[in-house]
């Protein structure tokens, strides 16, 4: 392991400054944000700025913005990404957690399709496979894409005369009785599916967002119902959301927060 450069660990610091606030500062506003010395900011910023890292803002003499290069840097980063392979790994982090079945899915149309699967080692398991396509409204990352969609577009794909297929008793099979569901999604961030698409089967799911924040899969924790309580409901939402966010930020995406 080789070891860490300084001058860039701290040019490095400074480019990371301009993520929060409005995304411009000064030479003085990074002295006093990271406590260098005076000459080591005006030499670093000095050199980002020819690099086109940082640019001056116009009409603002002093003040600096981020410039086209860390742009054309996302812009490749963005373009090798693989929404399935990303999955896949988060997946498998997230299952070695809760030894769960862990699923990432996207929607298309009406139904979802899984494009990553890790399995549980427990002998009683969900059985599924990537690449496996199901009604959405049935399947809790079907119900949190679902929520996700605008009203006009979710009108679009189920409107109110839609007949819904049911996979079990417990599935929902009324558009009216969907979308009371999906209201409750929308406000918790977690959408939940007991006993819908498999009679012995409970599963949560939480969304995943790309770098313009729109959701663009969900993943889920499926557990069968011998291993499944409120008590454990509680705890693999948190799981399903913290892997979602975690997927999230590798796709790009920044939390508000």
């Amino acid at each position: 392991m080789g070891r860490l450069v300084p001058a860039v660990t701290r040019a490095l610091d400074i480019l990371e400054l301009f993520l929060d606030g409005d995304g411009t500062l000064s030479a003085p506003d990074i002295v006093r944000r990271l406590q260098l010395p005076r000459t080591t900011v005006h030499e670093l910023v000095t050199t980002l700025a020819a690099r086109a890292y940082i640019v001056q803002v116009p009409g603002q003499p002093g003040r600096y913005r981020l410039g086209v290069r860390p742009y054309q840097l996302g812009s490749r980063y963005a373009e090798q990404l693989d929404l399935a392979a990303e999955g896949q790994q988060v997946a498998r982090a997230v299952a070695e957690t809760c030894d769960e079945t862990v699923h990432v899915a996207i929607l298309e149309g009406t139904d979802v399709i899984y494009i990553a699967k890790v399995d549980s080692t427990h002998a009683v398991r969900m059985v599924s496979a990537a690449g496996r396509r199901l009604p959405a409204h049935c399947t809790s990352v079907g119900k949190m894409l679902l929520a996700s969609l605008p009203e006009q577009e979710l009108a679009a794909r189920i409107p109110d005369d839609a007949e819904l297929t049911a996979m079990t008793p417990n599935s929902i099979t009324e558009p009216g009785v969907l979308r009371e569901a999906l209201a409750e999604i929308r406000q918790r961030g977690i959408a939940v599916e007991s006993r819908e698409s498999n009679p012995d089967v409970s599963c949560v799911a939480a969304p995943v967002r790309d770098r313009t924040g729109q959701v663009v899969a969900a993943l889920s924790v499926s557990v069968p119902m011998i291993r499944w309580s409120d008590e454990r409901r509680a705890e693999l939402e948190q799981l399903a959301a913290k892997g979602a966010a975690e997927l999230s930020e590798r796709l790009g995406h920044r939390s508000a927060a």
